[in-house]
């Protein structure tokens, strides 16, 4: 593995795509100032200890000159015994204050991102339903996880790096000029080509390596799209698998080359260094054998110089990379700061009324409802009016599009109403804390999530302090604690990626498990059987109906033998309620109704 300083693993080139970041979204230097002002006193230490650490280490060379030139020649040995004393102590105070200036930069730098990561993940938690589907979930981790993670480079590396490469640079810039000033202006002809010549050889092998990297992100993805659940049940019922060998084999071949080729350039970027490393003191010692040009200089001077002259390499190539880390950081901030700066559609009340859980009664109103989504140009619900008095049950049908799923968004606000408003037990809902709510309403749909994690987690993330009793009266009147008392772990038997451990009604029936430990007043059931056989919908249909008993619920339905016993039925048509009535009713009027269940 190769080695050496951050400063001389190759400069990098400035990516367009943070140009054009920056470009779209700029950065104000207040907001970068506001991450770092509550830790200014830490910064600060921070600046002076990298400054203190590279002027310590600019006496190394003087305390050398002084053994070779003095202390050896003359057999001066209480001053050889100092110098060395110096030396050692240099060595110590230099490595001291590099572990302290480490301590610190980190410790500022992960409280920064941490205080970031937690108001970014705070703000998109506030999100609407309409961002999450808008946007791809690979999206929302790269910025909360990589993005912030690369932030590390700024906070601990970047902004410490400057302050060290400019003091060591102007420091041993100022050496060399005391040591022998002849010298140091035969090192600025010298100095230069090399920098730009290692500078060049440095970028080539980044390139190879940006393209590298995104070779393995494209094996990283087919890998997640071809090995995960999905993929695999895709790959086999498409009969896709050797297609799919053959286009990782062929990732993998360009990846071998560009591994290769990044070896090759980083082998020729090492061999270069190490020539100007040769060339450069070999030109100074030839300098100095001509004293008409360089007059006369010790050895000891000689030997300063020379270890002066590579020492100021480092810190010049150290700054050619600054301005790109800069960039590339400035543009990470800027598409951080765009998740922060997100408007929230759906927001907290300024003034929430409190709705205690034990006394709600589950009385739903929608007061002249109407919603339209924010890029539509015609309203998917229009002037509803519909009364769900506490403890009865009503079933919204209607064919697709009709706008019955967004009903039952707008009633656990997911969105909110464009005109109108909804209101719980006389309480508008933008007027209560979404927690309160959320224990309010409970949802059970055809798309049930379960996290990968064990039954007894999933069960308790509707109610935390619930003991083992409860979880398994839950199971029992969902209908399966039968199915979950047979695993080899029961309760602690882990579900599977998105419960795939379990058929489509064994989900549902632990998700209606986990709403009646939540215990809402208020249900909604968005579609739940649609997805099911009719002999898993009927054993479904039951736990449903046992979940349902003596709470206010709204049935979103697709198959209508599902809601043939609701207390009334509504039915939609382009957002309008065109009927309304009991099964029977709305057959005797041979309606729409009529002719959807026919």
């Amino acid at each position: 593995m190769e080695m050496g300083p951050p400063e001389l693993r190759g400069p990098a080139r400035i990516d367009p795509a943070d140009r054009a970041q920056l470009a779209e979204s700029p950065v104000g230097w207040d907001r970068v100032v506001r991450l770092f002002r509550p830790h200014l006193g830490s910064l600060t230490i921070v600046i002076l200890t990298v400054v203190a650490a590279s002027l310590v280490g600019l006496a190394q060379p003087f305390l050398l000159r002084a053994i070779i030139d003095d202390a050896l020649p003359h057999g001066d040995t209480r001053l050889l015994a100092w110098t060395v004393l110096g030396m050692i102590g240099v060595a110590v105070a230099t490595a001291v204050l590099g572990v302290v200036q480490t301590w610190l930069a980190t410790t500022m730098g992960q409280k920064v991102m941490s205080r970031l990561r937690s108001d970014v993940f705070a703000h998109l938690q506030r999100q609407s339903m309409a961002f999450f589907k808008r946007t791809r979930g690979g999206e929302i981790q790269s910025r909360l996880i990589n993005d912030i993670a690369g932030l590390q480079s700024v906070i601990t590396t970047t902004a410490t790096s400057v302050a060290s490469n400019i003091t060591t640079a102007v420091g041993t810039a100022a050496a060399m000029i005391i040591l022998d000033w002849r010298l140091s202006l035969l090192s600025l002809i010298v100095l230069p080509p090399a920098v730009i010549l290692t500078r060049r050889v440095a970028l080539i092998r980044r390139d190879i390596t940006a393209q590298r990297q995104a070779t393995l992100a494209d094996l990283h993805s087919q890998v997640d799209e071809a090995l995960s659940v999905n993929g695999a049940m895709l790959t086999k019922t498409l009969g896709a698998g050797q297609a799919r060998v053959d286009s990782f084999d062929r990732t993998s071949a360009t990846l071998v080359d560009l591994e290769i080729r990044s070896q090759l350039a980083g082998k020729w970027r090492m061999a270069t260094m190490q020539i100007i490393f040769a060339v450069i003191p070999a030109l100074i010692y030839l300098a100095a054998g001509f004293p008409a040009l360089t007059g006369t200089i010790t050895i000891g001077t000689l030997v300063a110089f020379t270890a002066l002259q590579a020492q100021i390499f480092r810190p010049i190539l150290g700054l050619l990379s600054m301005g790109a880390q800069w960039i590339a950081s400035m543009a990470l901030l800027s598409r951080i700061f765009g998740y922060l700066d997100l408007p929230i559609e759906v927001p907290e009340p300024a003034r929430p009324t409190p709705l205690p859980t034990a006394s709600v009664r589950g009385e739903v109103v929608f007061d002249d409802v109407s919603y339209r989504y924010p890029d539509g140009e015609s309203d998917v619900l229009s002037h509803i009016d519909l009364t769900l008095a506490p403890g009865r049950s009503v079933a919204v049908v209607g064919e697709t599009g009709s706008g019955k799923s967004t009903l039952a968004a707008l009633l656990v606000r997911l969105a909110d109403p464009t005109q109108g408003r909804i209101t719980v037990d006389g309480i508008d809902l933008r007027d209560l804390f979404a927690q309160d709510l959320a224990h309010a309403i409970g949802v059970v749909s055809q798309e049930t999530y379960l996290a990968h994690a064990s039954v007894r987690d999933n069960l308790l993330q509707a109610k935390p302090d619930a003991d083992d009793a409860e979880l398994w009266r839950a199971l029992e009147v969902a209908q399966v604690s039968h199915t979950i008392a047979a695993l080899p772990d029961g309760l602690d038997t882990l579900v599977g990626a998105r419960g795939h451990r379990f058929s489509g009604g064994e989900r549902q029936r632990v998700a209606v498990a986990r709403t009646l430990l939540a215990d809402p007043r208020v249900l909604v059931l968005d579609e739940a059987t649609s997805a099911l056989d009719t002999e898993t919908e009927r054993e479904f249909q039951a736990a449903l109906d046992a979940l349902a008993r003596g709470r206010t619920t709204l049935t979103i339905a697709h198959r209508l033998s599902t809601v043939r016993d609701a207390d009334e039925i509504v039915v939609l048509d382009q957002g309008r309620i065109i009927e309304r009535g009991t099964h029977e009713d709305l057959m005797a009027v041979g309606g729409r109704y009529a002719a959807l269940a026919a």
